[in-house]
């Protein structure tokens, strides 16, 4: 057939597509949050008349307070003005079965009591405070939990350590406090100059657990930017100017960041107040502290860091950790680290290939700080 007459197949085909479309991005938009909330709204309406006639028939069956389950679903998928429509109807719901089930001799405990209403209604005032709650955040129950999880792994993806050449191992182990899934303390790294130098940076924000995690998530995205687009003596006052400029009340962080030249094992280390780290020499056998100078970032504009320098040789170990690993209020930093050296001497025969995990396991496994651990072996 020629000309611009469609068959009535063909219209059909186009209306079911048009259809089946706008019942998808419906459906999407609704778990995304951005769509209308028609649907739950109507299948919870019609819930409450449902439930209503199974206590109006078998109250033992199903009892009149059975109306906080549409209530509490409201809560966690309605709007606040679809609330208050949801909440009309069971109240004209309870009325009804108040007025239905009003013989005592007949009924006894299954009636509407005052009891009862006092149920329903406190259901409905904490639903109602939750939906408020949920508007003014802005993030719908159905993609909060999926907000945190994404979160959650934007971290631990920035804080994943690049691979190094043969001869290398490195390994990170972080634990936030109370076994949360967010944590204070994060890892930015890269490998820069064609590949030749690894560049790390451990940092400690103020604060600990979800309190300090969104500014620890700001941060692992700022210094990343940061790291491997400046000279490695600018990245530390460029950190400090922009934790400057965030102007926040408890804004402060440590940091060390660690310049390592992959080919000869010669490296610098830059420190904002942060712990000083600790190198294994596998000539010696024994633990030296590397201790650079410089102040906390976010106190002060102008700061200066200066750096310490140091060789990893073959066999050697380098330690980078945060104070909620070696230091509580029971336990002062030098015997803290002691402990730590002490439980990281065990691994020196057998190598240290998942060892950061175990050692904050043995030495700080119950403390209620965020913990970091990095360890850089040169085979």
């Amino acid at each position: 057939m020629t000309g611009g007459a469609e068959t009535p197949a063909a219209r059909m085909r186009k209306a079911l597509h048009r259809a089946r479309t706008s019942m998808r991005k419906a459906g999407v938009d609704y778990f995304r949050g951005d769509g209308s909330d028609w649907l739950a709204l109507t299948a919870l309406l019609v819930s409450v008349p449902a439930l209503t006639l199974g206590t109006i028939a078998q109250p033992e069956w199903c009892a009149p307070a059975a109306l906080v389950l549409p209530i509490v679903a409201g809560g966690l998928l309605l709007r606040p003005a679809s609330l208050l429509g949801l909440y009309a109807a069971a109240a004209a719901a309870l009325i009804t079965e108040s007025a239905v089930l009003d013989d005592p001799y007949r009924y006894g405990t299954d009636r509407v009591s005052p009891g009862t209403i006092l149920v329903v209604a406190a259901v409905g005032f904490f639903g109602l405070l939750i939906a408020q709650f949920r508007s003014r955040v802005g993030v719908p129950w159905r993609r909060g939990g999926t907000m945190l999880f994404d979160l959650r792994e934007r971290i631990r993806v920035q804080s994943k350590l690049p691979k190094l050449p043969r001869g290398w191992h490195r390994e990170m182990a972080l634990r936030p406090a109370g076994g949360q899934s967010f944590s204070g303390d994060f890892v930015v790294a890269a490998r820069t100059n064609s590949g030749r130098t690894l560049e790390v940076v451990l940092t400690d924000v103020s604060g600990k657990g979800m309190d300090a995690a969104s500014r620890a998530l700001l941060l692992s995205g700022a210094f990343g930017g940061l790291l491997g687009s400046l000279p490695p003596h600018a990245f530390l006052p460029a950190a400090n100017g922009y934790l400057l400029r965030q102007d926040w009340d408890e804004g402060f962080a440590t940091s060390v960041h660690l310049v390592l030249d992959l080919d000869t094992g010669d490296y610098e280390l830059f420190s904002a107040g942060h712990l000083p780290a600790l190198q294994l020499s596998a000539g010696t056998g024994r633990w030296e502290e590397k201790a650079a100078d410089g102040p906390l970032l976010g106190v002060y504009d102008g700061a200066g860091f200066d750096p310490v320098k140091g060789t990893l040789r073959r066999g050697d170990v380098l330690m980078l950790f945060t104070d909620g690993l070696v230091e509580t209020n029971e336990r002062e930093l030098t015997e803290g680290m002691d402990r730590l050296t002490g439980e990281a001497d065990r691994y020196v025969t057998s190598g240290f290939h998942g060892a950061a995990w175990h050692l904050i396991e043995a030495v700080a496994k119950d403390v209620n700080d965020d913990r970091a651990l990095l360890l850089i072996c040169r085979d």
